[in-house]
């Protein structure tokens, strides 16, 4: 049954109602402002994934959940996956018919699913690497604590990430996929170069903002180019990077601006403003979040993300008792939802662990939502 069916059959709850509306964003039509947040799950073997992650996004798309966005894809380019034993790629032709298996999936039942696509840069160091594999790639060769653990990219490796990126975002649409998402967040390699910390280049890539955001940008240009004018493009941001949480991409909306204007202007529909708790305030002197202050900027759609429908702070999830919440922040969500702070709303854990998350919210059924606990990581619900 799809989402379609479902409302034709119930009305939300009104407290969440919100929440359940339709959006139109170009030809990107959603049945509901509910996004499944990307989470890297680690079950696609050798970058192919199976009929079990095709039913796995599937479910959600059929219990109220307006777009999947899904785990990371990585582009292809050699040094971009971070675990290729196990995480999804497009660079197969077994791969790709798996995922337009999935996405033939999710659209037989009304939903709508884009990837995301990504390098993981330097980070790739955190996994082990098979023997013989490339060395990782990165803006000056520096992780995320500013330590050393490669050489700086050449102007060539530039040019030849950012034409992978349009390769994959091609792929994408050309497998049937409503629209993409660049992994721009979280200390991957967009997002090294965006940081100052990762990013201590001396050439036109590195210093201002305006030469951090530059790599970004070519990016974002050479994948609207590969795909044509209405092919939606999200893009992800934060400020914090794993595992340094207290990190700042922007320290006040000047610089913000100054990182998300020239992305919007390269061809940006869609911000996707990554959080730890989507209703913090994200600078001193006003209560508008980082998704607030992206829409205030960009005048863009934005989804918004960070601990929804969680007890606590998400980083916390791995402790022993952990589980979603059955009331928590849903009134401010959707209060700020309704004044237009943000358009669209991302959950991640709580829809992990219940495919039916969305719908026991839409019904009101909150006693039945299953709690999340750290194992849900390792399964496919």
């Amino acid at each position: 049954m799809n989402f379609t069916e479902n409302n034709m059959q119930s009305q939300p709850k009104q407290d969440v109602a919100p929440l359940f509306q339709s959006l139109k964003l170009g030809k990107l039509e959603l049945s509901s402002r509910i996004v499944m947040s990307p989470m890297a799950r680690g079950f696609s073997p050798d970058g192919v994934p199976g009929p079990e992650v095709a039913d796995y996004y599937r479910r959600r798309a059929e219990q109220y959940v307006g777009l999947i966005i899904t785990e990371n894809v990585s582009i292809p380019h050699p040094t971009a996956n971070q675990d290729p034993a196990n995480s999804p790629d497009f660079n197969s032709e077994a791969a790709r018919a798996g995922w337009k298996h999935v996405v033939d999936e999710v659209h037989r039942v009304g939903g709508k699913i884009i990837p995301q696509l990504i390098h993981a840069g330097i980070a790739r160091e955190n996994v082990p690497q098979p023997a013989g594999a490339a060395p990782s790639i990165s803006p000056s060769g520096l992780d995320v604590y500013g330590e050393v653990k490669g050489e700086p990219m050449t102007l060539q490796q530039i040019r030849e990430v950012v034409q992978a990126f349009a390769d994959a975002a091609l792929q994408a649409q050309q497998l049937g996929f409503d629209g993409i998402e660049l992994h721009g967040a979280h200390g991957y390699l967009i997002d090294q170069f965006l940081w100052e910390t990762t990013n201590q280049r001396t050439d036109e890539y590195g210093g201002s903002i305006a030469n951090r955001v530059r790599f970004a940008v070519e990016i974002v240009e050479a994948c609207r180019r590969a795909v044509g004018p209405d092919f939606p493009i999200v893009f992800r941001f934060s400020q914090w990077k794993y595992p340094v949480y207290t990190a700042k991409l922007a320290y006040d909306a000047e610089q913000l601006a100054e990182v998300l204007q020239p992305l919007a202007a390269a061809g940006v529909d869609i911000f996707h403003a990554s959080t730890r708790r989507f209703w913090e305030p994200a600078f001193e002197g006003s209560p508008l979040s980082l998704a607030g202050w992206a829409k205030h900027i960009t005048g863009k759609a934005v989804i918004t993300v960070g601990s929804v429908g969680l007890k606590q702070d998400f980083t916390e999830f791995f402790a022993a008792g952990a589980s979603a919440d059955q009331q928590g922040s849903m009134s401010v969500l959707t209060e700020r939802l309704q004044s237009h702070e943000f358009d669209l709303v991302a959950v991640g854990r709580a829809l992990l662990a219940d495919p039916e998350w969305a719908a026991k919210i839409h019904d009101g059924r909150l006693d039945e939502l299953k709690p999340f606990q750290a194992e849900a990581v390792g399964k496919l619900y």
